[in-house]
């Protein structure tokens, strides 16, 4: 069932109207985690039911959960997780621990949700490592061109416990913050309607000299200009206007995030670099962790667990079913119901661009970062660690066939 079909008995208004009544919390937990079809009745009644479940017990600990632009509508789009980790965390602690979810930008937005978690605002926030990287720089450490081959390499890095030296450990110790789970894809060039008219795209080459927008990350920067395609920062809630008035001609992001921001329409084709992470994580305080307790400190690390395996398996079905990613697409996802068309650039293009922007091949360009990363992870070598950490798995591994495992256990 798409997601056009099962929120569409439900306005944005009537949401609010069931919110007013049972809280926000509560009825995002409940629509998010309903099956089928979705009326107003029958949203009101598992609004109820969760909230009478929620409120049974008083918390021992009240939880903030900043999810910068997300909400249950388009967390069934990009399958971040975000939910699924309140519900299960509520659940698991038996309502010791309740989170308050707040979502659609209402108390922090992609760029600053990270910066607001350090300063005790909130609790927990979900946005992109990349634009997160502004207020954590540490994050930048996913950044490094070409080092993940595909979503398999990104789901088994995420699992190991080379995750924890290489990515957890420094990001606590540096920032204060705790990762706990991401959603998994690689980021292209989503073109604008300046495209529209032209071939789709079968080579780098045809894309030199545009102008992109460009997130947070330093390093997603050296790798663009290294392929001439100009980048330009713009912030996520102002990319959608700058595609519709042609100020930009494209903007480097993925699929589902192009799906989930309502941004397909302005979108005319999906160019598949797969150059350097798309990762929507969610992270916490680590002072509010520590100050759990040695079983809620369990039960957090267990509902993250979780909502990885969900993250894993969920959004490579909506990649297909839902946004569209595929050739051909399947009719009624949002790619193909607005006319986004799919540029798979082929292995020898791929490698290509590779050899134009990765550290592999154009070590000069990166080393001013590599060092300073590399200074803050303790002395590692971080690109070439994760490098060959993720080739320990089979180049050709399906991401929903990467085996879960719980990264904090050897």
């Amino acid at each position: 069932m798409t997601i056009q079909n099962k929120l569409a008995g439900i306005s944005r208004r009537d949401l609010f109207k069931v919110a007013g009544r049972y809280g926000l919390s509560s009825t995002l937990l409940a629509a998010g985690g309903f099956g089928g079809a979705m009326s107003l009745a029958n949203l009101a009644s598992a609004a109820e039911s969760t909230y009478e479940k929620r409120f049974a017990k008083e918390p021992k600990f009240m939880l903030k959960f900043g999810a910068s632009g997300f909400n249950a509508r388009n967390l069934l789009i990009e399958r971040a997780g975000a939910l699924e980790f309140a519900r299960d965390l509520e659940s698991r602690t038996d309502g010791e621990i309740r989170v308050e979810f707040i979502g659609d930008n209402q108390i922090c937005g992609q760029t600053s949700c990270v910066e607001k978690t350090q300063q005790g605002i909130v609790d927990i926030y979900a946005a992109s490592t990349q634009n997160s990287a502004g207020g954590a720089p540490y994050l930048n450490v996913l950044d490094y061109a070409y080092m993940f081959r595909n979503r398999a390499d990104q789901y088994h890095f995420m699992y190991s416990p080379a995750s924890q030296r290489l990515l957890r450990e420094p990001y606590e110790k540096r920032h204060g913050l705790k990762f706990l789970f991401t959603h998994c894809e690689l980021r292209g060039i989503q073109l604008g309607l300046n495209f529209e008219d032209k071939p789709t795209v079968t080579s780098i080459d045809e894309l030199a000299g545009t102008k992109n927008r460009v997130t947070g990350t330093q390093l997603g920067r050296i790798a663009m200009e290294a392929l001439n395609l100009n980048p330009v920062p713009v912030a996520w809630e102002e990319t959608l206007d700058g595609l519709k008035q042609g100020l930009i001609d494209g903007a480097e992001t993925w699929a589902s995030a192009v799906a989930y921001a309502n941004m397909s329409p302005v979108v005319s084709q999906s160019v598949h670099l797969n150059f350097f992470c798309g990762t929507e994580h969610t992270a916490m305080s680590a002072s509010v962790f520590d100050s759990l307790g040695g079983e809620l400190q369990d039960a957090v690390m267990e509902s993250a667990y979780l909502a990885q395996v969900h993250v894993q398996a969920a959004n490579e079905v909506a990649l297909i079913n839902t946004v569209g990613q595929s050739d051909p697409q399947l009719p009624g996802t949002i790619f193909a119901q607005n006319n986004v068309r799919n540029a798979f650039l082929s292995d020898a293009e791929i490698k290509k661009a590779e050899e134009m922007c990765s550290p592999e091949y154009q070590p000069q360009l990166w080393e001013q970062w590599r060092e300073r990363l590399n200074g803050w992870s303790g002395g590692l070598d971080t690109y070439q660690e994760i490098y060959d950490e993720v080739r320990t798995i089979d180049g050709n591994t399906l991401p929903e066939n990467v085996e879960p495992r719980r990264w904090w256990k050897a």
